[in-house]
């Protein structure tokens, strides 16, 4: 079975289950922390959370880093070939300007696609899926305000990826302008070919005088952009293990756009996690209420009267200038 084995003949529903089950009290136990930070002071690192003893953090760091060499067969996941069975899909490989093939052959998928992968066995944030990986730990970012999640970051080894999901026109993309506004805003800022089209590489000067490379990558779907902030090895060597698993990760990503009227560059509402399980619970509770006013549907995201889940502040919104202060 490749890196992602969540098709629809799965062998493994144990498994799977025990991984659902673990994932859930991780996320549960991440977002009652998280909704007690304000968003601009959650980050991937320890060492960069407030009164966190940094030599303690760096320490962990260290601990981990050196734990992944050691035994990057356990740690990370190897990667399928594109003709691993039937469960797996190709994950683009070349290094290009032009993006092409999204939705065809390769992700991240619109949720109405029939090519890509079942997501069924996701992880629901609301404005995309998220596929269950070994190794892979999630952390999401909410606003202090009102608790709304902005975005979610999973790390695996020594490397991050940061995503968040914004609305776009229906006639065009959004990740040409949003590139360029970032290369404009950014001297440092390079644009170079990705697997994922043009991304640009943009350093970031940390407080200890040391350069921390991102490579940010953009693509555009139906009325919607995902866009991921790598860092770490998945940013500056593409052919490290935790490269390639971070980039079929980001590969395999179901995107729900949803029907909300947002403006162009607004972030797409996320919800609250729901585990598959949590999702067929709700989806029976659903099928045995007689009543027109269940409140929730089988994706997890809430009908009726606007809540927290769906109300967007204005600082969600991706404008343009620097976006990238929270990247310390």
């Amino acid at each position: 079975m490749g890196l992602f084995g969540f098709g629809r003949k799965k062998k493994e529903r144990a498994a799977a289950k025990e991984r659902e089950e673990r994932l859930a009290q991780a996320v549960a136990s991440q977002t009652e922390d998280v909704a007690k930070e304000d968003a601009d002071d959650i980050d991937v690192t320890a060492a960069e959370q407030p009164g966190h003893d940094r030599e303690v953090a760096d320490e962990e760091r260290a601990a981990e880093a050196k734990a992944v060499r050691d035994d990057e067969s356990e740690g990370l996941p190897e990667a399928a070939d594109a003709e691993d069975g039937d469960e797996a899909l190709a994950v683009p490989t070349e290094a290009v300007m032009d993006y092409q093939g999204r939705g065809e052959q390769f992700g991240p998928w619109d949720i109405s696609e029939d090519n890509g992968p079942d997501y069924d066995e996701y992880l629901s944030l609301g404005s995309f899926y998220i596929p269950f990986v070994q190794g892979i730990q999630l952390r999401l970012k909410a606003s202090k305000a009102d608790n709304t999640l902005l975005g979610a970051t999973v790390t695996i080894g020594r490397s991050s990826l940061e995503l968040e999901a914004f609305a776009a026109p229906k006639t065009m993309g959004l990740w040409d302008d949003v590139r360029d506004d970032l290369v404009a805003a950014n001297p440092a800022a390079k644009v170079e070919p990705g697997i994922f089209g043009a991304e640009v590489r943009l350093p970031i000067q940390l407080p200890n005088g040391k350069k921390h490379i991102t490579r940010i990558v953009g693509v555009d779907g139906p009325r919607w952009m995902l866009r991921g902030i790598f860092s770490g090895p998945a940013a500056d060597d593409p052919d490290s293990p935790e490269a390639k698993v971070l980039d079929r990760f980001f590969s395999y990503i179901v995107v729900d756009r949803g029907e909300e009227p947002l403006a162009p560059r607004d972030l797409i509402p996320m919800a609250q996690p729901l585990t598959p399980g949590e999702r067929r619970a709700m989806a029976e509770a659903a099928d045995g209420d007689d009543t027109d006013d269940a409140p929730a549907t089988i994706d997890g995201k809430p009908t009726g009267p606007m809540n927290s889940d769906h109300e967007v502040e204005q600082k969600t919104t991706l404008s343009r200038g620097p976006m990238f202060s929270e990247l310390r």
